[in-house]
């Protein structure tokens, strides 16, 4: 059984006009324990939309949503469901409930009513893995964006969910910043085995996912590993650009230079130096 299964999910949003904005579109998805998925589409393609689906915040018009064989519509199953799954969205102020950053990251599983003695733990485990421990008594107004989406995500790990959902979670801050969310994110998934949906119109970030999916219009028009770089057009047809080490790749094998698909700064720079050494990337 999937963690998380989409089952024909159609939802609309009224217009506002008497007509009503059709947002997902017979959406099919299973998600496993584990895994690392990224959702990628632009604006308006129903990315924010899965997100809250995807824990009950919304429900769907047709179709069902599965968490660990909870439906999202039975209401007694929503709090379950919500401690199962944990929501990071784009703008870590609108997270911020106190002035303290270990208060804030206790702030979830006190209204858990665990023990003191738990929550202490919870909070201190958090910090640890999001590398904010040092911070721990800072007020979170004076971090850098990156810093603050750190204390963000780590206020879902002290619920310890089994996945976390990142809505466009890097997408106002700068590169740093986008670097330091997506190393912790990354380093979580593999070492906790933590589920993790990585949410973005950052096709670098996608790169670094285990599975790419790809919504259009409110559809899933493409769904697979890292190899759907090699068909640069699922992107382009869907508004997404491609990870510039891709575009630059692409450019030198028109002109005859073959370094392959490299995803990232590193995989570019070890091609082009196995293509100065004489051998093949």
């Amino acid at each position: 059984m999937p963690f998380l299964h989409f089952e024909n999910v159609d939802y609309s949003y009224p217009s506002g006009e008497g007509d009503y904005i059709r947002a997902l579109i017979g959406v099919d998805l299973e998600v496993e324990r584990g895994e690392f998925v990224a959702l990628v589409g632009c604006n308006g393609s129903g990315k924010s939309t899965f997100a809250r689906l995807s824990d009950g915040l919304l429900l769907p018009d047709g179709g069902k949503v599965t968490v660990d064989g909870m439906s999202t519509a039975d209401k007694g199953s929503l709090y379950d469901i919500r401690r199962k799954i944990g929501v990071v969205f784009q703008n870590p102020d609108n997270q911020n409930v106190t002035t303290i950053v270990e208060d804030d990251v206790a702030f979830g599983p006190e209204n858990l009513g665990l023990p003191p003695a738990e929550i202490r733990e919870r909070v201190d485990w958090a910090l640890n893995a999001v590398g904010m421990s040092e911070y721990a008594g800072s007020n979170p107004a004076r971090l850098s964006g990156g810093q603050k989406q750190r204390v963000a995500i780590a206020g879902v790990l002290a619920l310890k969910p089994e996945l976390m959902i990142l809505d466009e979670a890097t997408g106002m801050l700068d590169p740093e910043g986008r670097r330091e969310v997506l190393d912790v994110v990354t380093r979580l998934n593999r070492e906790t085995g933590m589920a993790v949906i990585m949410i973005t119109h950052f096709m670098e970030e996608a790169a670094a996912a285990d599975r790419i999916v790809i919504l259009r219009h409110g559809k899933t028009v493409a769904d697979g590993g890292r190899e759907l770089f090699m068909t640069p057009e699922v992107f382009t047809d869907a508004g997404l650009d491609l990870p510039v080490t891709v575009r630059i790749a692409g450019k030198l094998a028109a002109a005859g230079v073959d370094i392959g698909t490299p995803l990232s700064a590193d995989e570019f720079a070890a091609a082009v130096a196995a293509l100065k050494r004489g051998g093949k990337p």
